[in-house]
């Protein structure tokens, strides 16, 4: 560590699904100096839902802006009670956001939503990434995307999905008119925030980051950027506008997005004129918070999952099926950045606990504590149950919102742990699927990195993703990888460091201790393994007889149709 005047520091702000988090790390070793939270306060737990529609999920942008004033002011608050600590020590800041949770915006690059007119219409406010009301839109996508002759789907696993930008903006032209007339541009939260703080709001010409762009627009040089205008117009006459108010090229994130504003910086305790870093997605700037390069998987283990691969970009790479995308930067510029993911992993564990666990696990203690207890001593297939980990739909490798989650082989004997364990290995079975396409596409996976709350508290997780998936897993050192991840890139446009890499090697680190297949577990689920690929094709695709990939669609129908009276 650098002597107290030599010191110097970055900060790395974290938007999550419930929360914002903002880190102040020293540049020297990415060590924490302060951390603060803050809680989103509007919806539940921060997302707004609709009762009528279970695929809805929104945010109010209000949050984000109060949450950037509440997360780096407490973080440097806290910081500057620490000895070797300066305002004027800070180099950079670094933002990473949930995605893709476009904003439509007026002409100065304000939400919609903190207009009187729009406060209380949901279309209005940010379209969270779980936000899957715009399935029948991005079939609509793929279908199109898929008889194009440029390929606009070849970079992102050949399916467009309903987590993404155009298919919500879409769904949004068809079902609220009135916000899409109002709305001059669509702006993702990761580019929202820099733009905010540094003071340039204007769709025209607020730098758009390369992650958003590449994974969740089908942004590519190879075609020239965005899909062309014509193929936006062939899927509803407004897109080309919102095409002609997205600011190109798309920057990494080792890019200044511009200096904090003075009216910014005094609200935060900061001196002005601080490096802000283009934005990027969460799941990237862990990757990179976690140390990510060739060969390493990075897992960030949320309540969904994203997996996480960089190649480098002189190594000739296939375009690979089912991947959320293959993009030049996204990650480390430099290196294709490789996405894939779980719709849904947290999620299933606290959807089970807070609906059906028993009292008895919920009295006392932490329900997850005490349903891991028993659920730890039970051998690899033990239960006879099997269940796919669908609830929340497929984001990869199936790409589709309309598949739902499924439980095989209970009985009247079944209890409460025995189908969470067997929705934890469901989970795990859905990342083995993951690194078998990549793997299957040359590749290689050699390690895995884990982070976020789950890979760092619960060891009975870790240990049966590394007896399913038959490799060592690895934790990242940080318990803010996303927040460090943001920060490293703070440092950089600091000019703390020269490349991205260089900072990687100092600011991050995986911890000693590490979890190891057991083999006699591991050749249980090899063959329960067998078993769930054969539940995944057969409802999942079409491959198999008995129209079983159309059973969940069905059910989703009837339940609409029922719901809607």
């Amino acid at each position: 560590m650098a002597k107290s005047a030599d010191r110097r520091f970055a900060v790395g702000v974290d938007y999550g699904t419930n929360s914002v988090r903002a880190l102040v790390v020293d540049v020297a070793d990415g060590s924490e100096v302060a951390t603060h939270v803050y809680d989103y306060p509007s919806g539940d737990a921060g997302i707004l839902l609709d009762a009528g529609d279970p695929h809805l999920a929104r945010q109010d942008p209000a949050d984000y802006i109060q949450g950037f004033y509440e997360s780096v002011g407490g973080a440097i608050r806290a910081a500057s009670r620490l000895h070797g600590f300066a305002a004027d020590k800070v180099v950079g800041i670094g933002v990473d956001t949930t995605g893709s949770t476009p904003i439509p915006v007026d002409r100065q690059g304000l939400p919609l939503a903190l207009q009187p007119a729009f406060r209380r219409n949901l279309a209005a406010h940010a379209w969270l990434w779980k936000d899957h009301t715009a399935h029948a839109e991005a079939e609509e996508i793929t279908a199109r995307a898929a008889r194009h002759k440029d390929g606009y789907l070849t970079k992102c696993g050949g399916a467009y999905s309903s987590e993404w930008y155009w298919s919500k903006i879409l769904h949004c032209q068809r079902t609220a008119p009135r916000v899409s007339a109002a709305a001059y541009a669509w702006v993702e939260l990761a580019d929202f925030i820099p733009g905010f703080i540094t003071g340039n709001l204007d769709p025209d010409t607020i730098p758009r980051c390369i992650c958003a762009a590449g994974h969740k627009a089908m942004y590519h040089e190879q075609w020239g950027g965005l899909p062309s205008r014509a193929f936006l117009k062939s899927l509803h006459p407004a897109l080309p506008a919102v095409r002609d108010h997205y600011a190109t090229p798309a920057i990494c994130a080792d890019q200044r997005a511009g200096a904090l504003a003075a009216e910014i910086a005094a609200r935060v305790g900061l001196p002005p004129g601080i490096a802000v870093a283009a934005g990027a997605f969460d799941a990237h700037m862990g990757a990179v918070g976690a140390g990510i390069k060739p060969g390493t998987l990075v897992k960030i283990i949320g309540t969904s999952t994203c997996d996480m691969m960089v190649a480098p970009l002189d190594h000739a790479l296939p375009d690979i099926p089912g991947l959320c995308g293959i993009v030049p930067g996204s990650i480390i510029p430099g290196m294709y950045g490789l996405e894939a993911g779980q719709s849904a992993v947290g999620d299933i564990f606290n959807w089970f606990v807070k609906h059906l666990t028993p009292g008895e696990f919920t009295a006392h203690g932490d329900p997850h504590g005490e349903l891991t207890k028993v659920a730890e001593r039970l051998r690899p297939g033990e239960s006879g149950l099997l269940a796919l980990d669908w609830n929340n739909g497929n984001r990869t490798i199936l790409v589709d919102a309309r598949l739902s989650g499924l439980l095989v082989g209970q009985t009247l004997h079944t209890t409460a742990p025995e189908v969470y364990r067997a929705l934890v290995e469901a989970t795990a079975f859905g990342a083995l699927t993951i690194i078998n396409r990549l793997e299957e596409y040359g590749v290689q996976v050699k390690e895995v990195v884990n982070c976020g709350g789950i890979a760092e508290k619960n060891p009975f997780v870790m240990q049966l993703y590394a007896d399913v998936t038959g490799r060592p897993m690895k934790v990242s050192r940080s318990a803010q990888t996303c927040a460090l991840g943001a920060a490293v890139f703070g440092a950089v446009v600091g000019g703390a460091y020269k490349s991205v890499e260089r900072a990687q090697r100092k600011m991050t680190g995986t911890r000693p201790d590490y979890y190891r297949p057991r083999k006699a577990a591991a050749a249980v689920y090899r063959q329960l393994y067998a078993c769930y690929r054969t539940l995944h094709d057969a409802f999942g695709t079409d491959e198999c007889p008995g129209r079983l990939n159309q059973v969940m669609k069905e059910l989703i129908a009837i339940r609409q149709k029922a719901r809607q009276g």
